[in-house]
């Protein structure tokens, strides 16, 4: 089974919403806006992410630098 994050961030705080590869929501949650706290709540989700989509923000390059740093498969989408 396949598993692909969306991240719908804001200047706080970033949404997230895991999905299978059907489209069934498996898990939601959120956290703070930071590349750290990102990493730490994607990794508790303790499931194989083949993706993680980042929309395009004023914070994508810093998110998505910090995540892409620690390995996690993100891309940014606009």
């Amino acid at each position: 089974m396949k598993y692909f994050a969306g991240l719908d961030v804001s200047l706080e705080e970033t949404a997230i919403c895991v999905v299978d590869e059907s489209g069934r929501i498996v898990k939601e949650g959120r956290v703070a806006s930071e590349p750290r706290a990102l990493y730490e709540a994607l990794r508790k989700i303790d499931l194989p992410l083949d993706r993680i989509g980042l929309e395009a923000c004023s914070l994508a390059a810093w998110l998505y630098d910090g995540i892409r740093a620690e390995g996690l498969p993100a891309i940014c989408i606009e």
